[in-house]
């Protein structure tokens, strides 16, 4: 943001039609809301924190306070298939089975159960969606990619508390020629144009299970918001946010390769997606209005799924010279994982005119945001340096 005030744009919502929940735990039907996002999303979306699409939601990075580090939920962005089920907690489920584990069978674990039986752990990681940035496959590179036109605002940093999904695992009897783990979410059915898909549900290699996949109920220290997961989703620390599934209800563990629309038809470029990219974001809104002549603090973030970020350089000439950016360090105590990176940049005296911010962010592995990303037609991983307009006056 800047540390003056500036002008933003409008940005309409989509409609969305009524669906049906149904399910095996207890899924209660949601009741009617007045405010924008329903009936998908049961949140409400103040038009001055969210571009509200429908099904899904996106942060505003102007509403982004420079000096909070972690995301709430009331301002996490939302990406529901369908839209968000009301689920009992008392009555929830989660069945872990499948040929990977001693006996297929496998168990029924209730939400208490899990809280009493192993160890809570907290792990900090960036949640995003793997569309994030996608309209930039048109805006900035002339070449429209379907789906939700996200700007960079289907992301946030969580502290997330549950507990380690392989130590779940090893109680349920894992074998150790399991390959592959599927989540699959207690929300509606997804139909895609006529087809009935089934329930929302992607694999992922059982290496990243026995790493630092949870069973997460909260988030920032309070318990899931039913958009968030509510009462238990899967978190995969830095992977592509559709691997995390909310509401879980089942994982299945299998000796073999699991496959499903959602790592072969979607979320699959050459290969079923993973690790997230390098990102950065500045805290102001496209075509803001900066003081002329006047010194103004500018502040942004940057992050990866593959590790912290080492080096965020700025622009505010288009591309023309840049400079280190400063990077400011993460608050209050330190937890497992790693967040975003914040940082600041100080515009001296800017003159009258258009100009172009950019910002470029390298992580602890080298990974640098390239100047064009590869397209797709999904629209996924746009991470390329954004070129974000600002009106100096």
């Amino acid at each position: 943001m800047v540390d003056t005030s500036l002008r933003r744009r409008s940005v309409l919502g989509l409609p969305l039609a009524g669906l049906a929940v149904a399910g095996t735990t207890q899924v209660l039907g949601a009741a009617p809301r007045a405010y924008a996002g329903a009936p998908a999303i049961q949140k409400p979306l103040p038009p001055e924190w969210f571009i509200d699409y429908g099904t899904n939601a996106e942060t505003r990075w102007d509403s982004v306070g420079p000096h909070r580090y972690a995301t709430p939920q009331s301002r996490l962005f939302v990406r529901n298939h369908t839209r968000t089920p009301q689920i009992d907690a008392a009555s929830y489920r989660l069945r872990v089975f499948g040929d990977g584990l001693t006996d297929p069978a496998g168990v029924t674990l209730g939400l208490a159960q899990l809280q009493r039986r192993f160890r809570t752990v907290e792990v900090t990681s960036v949640h995003e969606c793997t569309g994030n940035g996608r309209s930039f496959f048109d805006v900035q590179q002339g070449t429209k990619a379907s789906g939700t036109q996200w700007t960079l605002g289907a992301v946030g940093t969580v502290t997330w508390q549950g507990v380690r999904l392989r130590d779940v695992l090893r109680w349920a009897g894992l074998r150790s020629d399991a390959v592959s783990v599927q989540g699959s979410g207690l929300d509606d059915e997804y139909v895609d144009k006529g087809e009935n898909l089934g329930r929302v549900r992607r694999p992922f290699p059982i290496a990243k299970a026995l790493d630092d996949a949870l069973l997460a109920w909260g988030a920032n220290g309070e318990p899931l918001l039913p958009d968030h997961g509510y009462p238990l989703r899967l978190v995969l620390p830095g992977w592509v946010g559709i691997a995390s599934i909310k509401w879980l209800g089942e994982l299945q563990v299998s000796t073999s390769e699991l496959t499903s629309p959602w790592n072969t038809r979607w979320y699959n470029i050459g290969g079923p997606l993973g690790v997230n990219p390098v990102r950065s974001a500045w805290e102001l809104p496209r075509d803001a209005q900066v003081p002329a002549g006047r010194t103004t603090v500018l502040t942004g973030r940057s992050w990866s799924g593959a590790a912290p970020i080492a080096r965020v350089d700025v622009s505010t000439d288009g591309g023309a010279t840049w400079q280190p950016a400063r990077l400011r360090p993460a608050p209050g105590p330190r937890t497992e994982g790693h967040g975003w990176t914040r940082w600041a940049h100080t515009w001296h005296a800017p003159e009258p005119g258009r100009h172009e911010l950019l910002a470029r962010a390298t992580d602890l592995h080298g990974r640098t945001q390239p100047d064009v990303a590869t397209f797709n037609p999904n629209g996924y991983f746009f991470d390329a340096v954004v070129r974000h307009p600002v009106t100096v006056a």
